[in-house]
């Protein structure tokens, strides 16, 4: 699903600072966690915030590809636009609307605890309250100014498709810079932030599914189906 491939993203190798050998989630590094709750904080302190992002999709053998995208989000309500698809969610439904096959998919948000979760972008930040990772911070560095860590997640699943995920943040500031992920397959991607605006006024409108704007589009309604 979209934010799935949003969140659940790339990372390369580790960079060799720390030997340390991650087998379960309290094996992560304490001082990883507490970044990762300062810049989850600073994000769900915001009324309403707006972002833009791109997303570079590598995969072996095939050329580089960059896809861009926005997401607005209102406390548990959200909106994403991001190559040809719309997902837009009131915070009890979603609806997944694909441009090009004029279809819109409506579901059941999934339960927090739910691994699909991660559609919702609270649970991107939340990640590492899951058990399905161990986490560690295995660089740090500057950059144009700004000293950015990144924060490393390890699936403790060995059957995960994903071999790590990295997750890189201002230091000072606590904004997300970008997250990166391999797959074990060797597709690569990269998530990173262009631009964020916290606290831009929002209607419900922009988190409400209306069926008059999709005319002609097949709709299937999967909440009520087991």
């Amino acid at each position: 699903m979209l934010f799935l491939v949003c969140a659940v993203l790339l990372a390369s190798g580790l960079s060799g600072q720390t030997n340390k050998t991650y087998n379960q989630k309290a094996d992560s590094d304490p001082e990883a966690k507490a970044m990762l709750e300062r810049v989850r904080k600073k994000y769900e302190s915001y009324p309403t915030l707006e972002a833009e992002f791109s997303l570079a999709i590598e995969v072996p053998e095939q050329p580089k590809e960059v896809q861009r995208g926005k997401i607005q989000q209102k406390g548990a309500k959200y909106r994403i636009e991001f190559s040809g698809q719309t997902v837009i969610s009131d915070g009890k439904s979603i609806w997944i609307v694909l441009s090009q096959n004029k279809e819109v998919q409506i579901n059941h948000l999934p339960d927090a605890d739910e691994d699909e979760a991660i559609l919702s972008p609270q649970s991107l930040f939340r990640i590492y309250e899951k058990g399905s990772f161990a986490y560690t911070i295995v660089n740090e560095y500057s950059a144009t100014g700004k000293i950015l860590q990144e924060i490393e997640f390890k699936p403790l699943d060995r059957y995960s498709e994903y071999s790590k995920i990295r997750l890189t943040v201002d230091k000072k500031t606590a904004n997300f810079v970008e997250i990166k992920g391999f797959t074990k397959d060797g597709t690569r991607y990269t998530l990173t932030m262009t631009k964020l605006t916290p606290n831009k006024p929002l209607t419900d409108a922009v988190f409400t599914f209306n069926k008059a704007n999709y005319p002609g589009f097949h709709i299937e309604d999967l909440r009520n189906q087991d």
